[in-house]
């Protein structure tokens, strides 16, 4: 394939936008929300993910079909795994029916759950009958999708006995496993993260709360791509935080070598083409990032830069296999 990237001189952009709030926030909560229904959410993602979330939380009950939404088929399988009384047979789309569950399923039997491969082990649809769980003691490794352990520390709570976690090996996406571990905290939940070791301890009930949303680094991440690649640009975007519980946000570090200023005020940010960039062979190891991992690749390639990524195998089961993506598109 021959590729011819034609980089000529533009006019300034400037604007201000506001990005949907981050879906993996917003999933999270919407568990949660069901789970404690003293929760309110404001700034709730627009993702085709939370989307089906939402009407999978208002199903509840017999087939519930999540199409190609992959934290909602893990989120979903603990959540109907601890509601009593339930029966649900859990699926999605051809490509979903493909994606590996195995690892999750089996650490929720381990505690007690009726969970049943409706056609081939380890993959969807599953038939998940809701029952209290006998046991609270996960040993997982740690280097499998911070869904499937963010999965069950969204349960963790809701257990009689809360939830230990022994996470064997190297952990992957620690951000993603602190921010569920953040939004339990507001809630009032009380827990421990010690080395390989978290500890949840049980809550029944909560105080009313609302929770406003941060919107989506990732999404902000194609606005970072557009400023860099230009010779003029400021866009605002809000609203963000500075203290963001997102693994994204390392955006801002990244796209500093690529020749992006970031400034914060408020709950915005403003993105600026500051100077040339100051790499010209950029090495990442985006094991807590890795849904960054095109975008950065494609603006290396517009700049003329080469750049050395590693920490990426969880992209083979994502929506599509993003490694094989990265290749051939």
């Amino acid at each position: 394939m021959n590729l011819l990237l034609n980089h000529t001189n533009c006019p300034k952009i400037n604007g201000t936008l506001t990005i949907s709030g981050s879906k993996s926030e917003s999933n999270r909560l919407l568990i949660l929300q069901q789970l404690y229904p003293q929760i309110s959410i404001k700034n709730l993602s627009d993702a085709d993910d939370t989307i089906h979330l939402q009407k999978a939380l208002t199903d509840k009950k017999g087939s519930v079909n999540i199409g190609h939404a992959g934290t909602a088929m893990r989120f979903l399988t603990a959540f109907f795994a601890i509601k009593t009384g339930s029966t649900v047979n859990l699926t999605g789309s051809d490509r979903m029916q493909n994606r590996p569950i195995k690892i999750l399923v089996e650490a929720l039997k381990s505690i007690g759950a009726d969970i049943k491969y409706q056609n081939k082990e380890g993959f969807p649809p599953l038939l998940i009958k809701g029952k209290v769980f006998t046991n609270n003691a996960i040993r997982i490794k740690g280097d499998v999708s911070s869904q499937y352990l963010s999965a069950l520390l969204l349960i963790a709570p809701k257990l009689s006995q809360g939830l230990h976690l022994n996470l064997v090996g190297e952990i992957t996406s620690r951000p993603y496993l602190q921010m569920t571990l953040s939004l339990l905290e507001q809630l009032g939940v009380v827990y421990s993260w010690q080395e390989n070791d978290i500890n949840v301890l049980p809550k029944t009930d909560i105080e009313p709360i609302t929770i406003t949303v941060e919107s989506d680094w990732s999404s902000a991440s194609y606005f970072y791509s557009l400023v860099a690649l230009s010779t003029h640009a400021s866009i605002k975007l809000s609203s963000y935080k500075k203290d963001s519980l997102q693994g994204d946000r390392v955006l801002v570090s990244i796209y500093k070598n690529l020749g992006v200023e970031t400034t914060f005020k408020n709950d915005t940010i403003t993105i600026t083409k500051h100077v040339k960039p100051t790499v010209q062979n950029l090495q990442l190891n985006l094991i807590n990032a890795p849904d960054l991992a095109q975008t950065i690749v494609v603006t290396c390639l517009g700049l003329g830069i080469s750049c050395h990524l590693t920490g990426l195998h969880t992209l083979k089961i994502k929506e599509t296999d993003r490694l094989v993506a990265l290749k051939t598109e």
